[in-house]
């Protein structure tokens, strides 16, 4: 389950992760009141959606005034944000986050998640922070430092400095470095996180960091363990047909294709689109209706 930038700032903030100063507006007339809470004649307004990419598709602005902040929201709201992560259609503007503005010095990326290979939590950081991960991966392997944790012994002091070290820190840097890290990786633990992610992590002209951007993956199948969170879910940035599969218990995924796929159990709806496309067809989907398949469950499906 994705969280809004919002919502994942918010927990950053239960766990002592600092970020920017900001308020949620969910409509044009708030604007104002936000501004006056923040401060400042500068401000970030960030449209919320379950996408990343939003700064390249319209939906990040710097703006200066109040006026132009109503501006950005009014323009913002009620519109449909397209970014590389969406299709053509693109997902519903319903809440912006404005945000202080930061004098930024540098810019850092700093991502956890649950690495299926090893096993393990591994944290992965970068001096290339405020691009896409997955192209700096691509074009430069050697540029993103990882560190595995011990599930026995949990995150240990000499990663953090590692990492820290890796990325030109110096002075009270390394030690807030160490302790936003071990904050972040109690967060994933605590909220049965399958990815956290801070792009960019920012060192300001001030020397400290501060998380600028924030996302948050819940695992589903640890969600009944957490019904604070569980509320978060935001079906309007989910496919319809996703999110009522979803609320019947069917494994269902949208594609792109003209030929229906219904099938009882994972493995053999895998096959199955396998074998359609084998054949020169496209699958319009991926619809797994369980083992313990009922005849109200198969209706719905």
């Amino acid at each position: 389950m994705h969280l809004h930038e919002y919502q994942a700032k918010q927990l950053f903030t239960e766990f002592g992760i600092p970020v920017p100063a900001g308020q949620l507006v969910r409509e044009t007339t708030a604007a104002a009141g936000a501004a006056m809470a923040i401060g400042g004649d500068a401000w970030v307004v960030k449209a919320q959606v379950h996408a990343g990419g939003r700064g390249k598709g319209g939906g990040v602005r710097v703006v200066q005034g109040r006026d132009a902040l109503a501006t950005a929201v009014d323009e913002m709201l009620g519109t449909r944000l397209v970014t590389r992560q969406t299709d053509a259609e693109g997902l519903p503007v319903n809440s912006v986050l404005v945000e202080q503005t930061v004098s930024i010095a540098r810019e850092i990326y700093l991502g956890m998640l649950v690495d299926r290979t090893s096993e393990r939590v591994t944290l992965m950081v970068s001096k290339s922070g405020g691009m896409n991960i997955e192209e700096v991966a691509a074009s430069d392997p050697d540029a993103i430092i990882t560190e595995s944790v011990n599930p026995a012994v949990g995150l240990q002091g000499y990663q953090c400095r590692n990492l820290a070290f890796a990325l030109d820190l110096e002075g009270r840097q390394v030690g807030a470095l160490a302790k936003l890290l071990g904050a972040a990786y109690r967060l994933l633990l605590d909220c049965d996180a399958s990815l956290l992610e801070i792009n960019p992590l920012v060192v300001t002209t001030d020397g400290e960091l501060l998380a600028l951007d924030a996302k948050v993956d819940l695992d589903d199948n640890a969600l009944f363990r957490h019904a604070q969170l569980a509320e978060l879910r935001d079906a309007s940035q989910e496919d319809e047909r996703e999110h009522t599969a979803q609320q019947h218990g069917l494994n269902y995924i949208r594609l792109h294709g003209n030929i229906a796929c219904m099938v009882n159990g994972a493995g053999l709806a895998m096959a199955t689109m396998d074998l359609i496309q084998l054949h020169g067809g496209t699958p319009a989907n991926f619809l797994d209706v369980g083992g313990g398949a009922t005849s109200e469950r198969v209706a719905e499906a």
